[in-house]
This record gives structure tokens, C-alpha cells and sequence, in this order.
């Protein structure tokens, strides 16, 4: 059931989740302050209803996390780049997810126009994607669908992105591990579907 919380329900939410977390493990909190090294690094979209560590069964500490709008890679992004390059050359993370979500609403807004024009300009890229894709995409009558497949074409496009980035380029180069994995999500029923896309070299990266 949804509820409208304030501010001092959020802090008491807070004190309820730590006191669980001390119960569990008394020394949780000062293991996790002293070391952080997460296999992993998600990269997925900022909706609410798709929570990282939650949908993966990971707790605090597991997982290095980067969310926007509709789970884009950007190179001239310096927020996502910074995040990657950190994830990669200093926690030395093993896996990349590039996670999508089905029905997102960046990628509907994409097709049908955005509300202002700063999000208009952040999607032009997954408006280029729709363009590209529009004569297969036309073959789909329902937009529900429409939405759906362009979200994993999305996914897929994000996934050479990180690939191509100088980042991981330069990580394979000097043959640190690395695997760059392309997955999406159903709120519908909250399970995973795997794209069947993972790199762990150069020559590996997805052709759109």
C-alpha cells in the first residue's frame, strides 16, 4: 500500500533499518566503513520503482551504482564517465550491468516528445536509436510494444557505449577483468530477463 510520508517518517524509517542492520551484523557498519569493494557497478534508469540492490538481493557495500534517466551512457556525460572510471580503476569492479526496465518512460517520452526541452535533449540520443530502428520497429502496432523492444535496443546501444568508452577500452587493454553485461527489467513482475549480451573484449562489442 502506497503511503505519504514526511520528513520524520523517513528519518524514523532510518533508525528502524540501522538498528535491524546492528541486530543482524553488530559490526556491519564499521566493516563497511573501512572497505568498499563491489564486484559490480549498475548503471540503470532513476525510476523509483526500480530499486538496484533490491531487485539483485544485494545489501549496502555490494553494489556501485549509477541511475539517470532511461540508463543512458554518454561520453560527454562527466557524471557517468567519472562513475565508470572510478568503478573501474580504483574499485576494480568485474562486472558492468547496463539494466534497462521495460515500459520506461524516457523511452516512451523519446518517441512521443518530452514535457520541457532540457529532457528533449537529454533523449535526442534515444530519438536517434528510434529513427534508426523505425522501419522494425513500425512492424509493431501495439505502442506498449513498441516501447518495450526500443527499451532493449536502448539497453543494447548503452552497452557499446561503455564498451567503446576509453575507460574500458583501456581496462581490456591491459588485460584487467571485465565484463560489460546488457539486462532488463519487468515491473510488471520483477524479474530480470538477460539480453544475452555480455563483452569481455574489444571485438565482442554489439553491433546496432
Amino acid at each position: 500500500m502506497w503511503q505519504h510520508l514526511g520528513m520524520r517518517e523517513l528519518f524514523q524509517n532510518n533508525r528502524r533499518w540501522a538498528k535491524q542492520i546492528k541486530n543482524t551484523d553488530p559490526l556491519f557498519f564499521e566493516n563497511s566503513a573501512r572497505r568498499h569493494q563491489p564486484e559490480f557497478l549498475w548503471i540503470g534508469c532513476a525510476d523509483s520503482r526500480v530499486p538496484a540492490n533490491e531487485i539483485v538481493g544485494l545489501g549496502p557495500g555490494e553494489l556501485f551504482v549509477h541511475r539517470n534517466l532511461a540508463n543512458l551512457v554518454i561520453e560527454s556525460d562527466p557524471n557517468c564517465m567519472s562513475v565508470i572510471q572510478y568503478a573501474i580503476d580504483v574499485l576494480k569492479v568485474k562486472h558492468v550491468i547496463v539494466c534497462g526496465h521495460y515500459g520506461c518512460a524516457g523511452v516512451a517520452a523519446a518517441i512521443n516528445g518530452g514535457p520541457d526541452e532540457l529532457i528533449d535533449n537529454w533523449l535526442v540520443h534515444i530519438k536517434d536509436l528510434y529513427d534508426r530502428n523505425h522501419p522494425m520497429l513500425a512492424d509493431y502496432v501495439d505502442e506498449e510494444q513498441r516501447v518495450d523492444r526500443l527499451c532493449e535496443i536502448n539497453v543494447t546501444a548503452q552497452v557499446s557505449n561503455v564498451c567503446h568508452s576509453k575507460i574500458v577500452q583501456a581496462a581490456w587493454q591491459r588485460g584487467q577483468d571485465l565484463k560489460v553485461h546488457g539486462w532488463i527489467y519487468n515491473m510488471t513482475d520483477g524479474l530480470l530477463k538477460d539480453l544475452n549480451i555480455t563483452v569481455d573484449t574489444p571485438g565482442g562489442v554489439p553491433e546496432l
